[in-house]
């Protein structure tokens, strides 16, 4: 393991930016300097990394002196990943970026920040859009029985939530966010909407794949916090949602 501090420690910034990737190539570049580009805030920049093999370690390795923390050795998952960079992290708040998206401007931080220091909040959720047009933000009245109703990318959380409430499930794959913000809505931590787009997102999230799994994973998890009686009509929506995702992708119907 490889942990590198670059920031003063008499000096812990509000806001912590958790970037975890493993062989993410060229992209992640792109996803690291959305953040150095900011204007009008500091934040400090954590950075995990499974073990790449496509030299991203080596890349990694020339720019460490721009990042507070840098983590690379094997883990067990993203949601393993992303535990670590939550407890390297120093900041009150901590967003989570993933190496294929990029904050939406250059000062996007300085404006959320106007947010951050005066909500009562545990998670303030902002918009993220994706490349092929969609765009989510938290929902008027959000129903986590339905689904997961925050994205990562868009979404700032007091970093005390993971010593309060666990940290995130690293025996789930796919499914390890929807499974945290169930249980912080369980234990009636406040969401908080910030009408402010966040982050860009590329198209290749876990969750976005059309792989059974995360379908699975999303049944799984609505049943350990909900009655099942409750569960059965989103349970077959989810299982329609994966069909219906299988035939916009023309694939063969798989359970990988």
């Amino acid at each position: 393991m490889l942990q590198l501090n670059a920031m003063p420690a008499d000096s812990p910034p509000s806001l912590s930016v958790i970037v975890v990737c493993k062989n993410p190539g060229p992209r992640l570049a792109a996803a690291l300097q959305s953040v150095w580009g900011q204007r009008g805030a500091a934040a400090e920049l954590v950075v995990v990394d499974g073990g790449s093999t496509d030299g991203t370690c080596a890349w990694l390795e020339q720019h460490r002196a721009r990042l507070a923390f840098l983590i690379s050795e094997p883990d067990r998952g993203v949601y393993d990943a992303m535990n670590k960079g939550v407890a390297a992290a120093r900041g009150e708040w901590v967003l989570f970026l993933g190496a294929d998206d990029a904050l939406a401007s250059d000062l996007v931080l300085a404006e959320a920040a106007a947010t951050l220091r005066q909500t009562a909040g545990g998670v303030v959720v902002g918009e993220v859009a994706y490349t092929d047009g969609r765009v989510y933000r938290l929902a008027a009245a959000p129903r986590p029985l339905a689904r997961n109703f925050v994205h990562h990318q868009g979404a700032f959380y007091r970093r005390s939530l993971f010593a309060e409430n666990g940290a995130l499930d690293a025996t789930l794959g796919v499914m390890g966010d929807y499974d945290f913000n169930v249980r912080l809505w369980q234990n009636r931590v406040r969401f908080k909407a910030c009408p402010l787009r966040i982050a860009d997102c590329g198209p290749r999230g876990l969750s976005d794949g059309g792989r059974w799994q995360g379908y699975r994973e999303e049944i799984a998890v609505r049943h350990r916090y909900f009655a099942a009686w409750r569960c059965w009509g989103w349970d077959a929506l989810s299982v329609l949602r994966f069909v219906r995702k299988q035939l916009l992708l023309g694939r063969p119907f798989t359970h990988g």
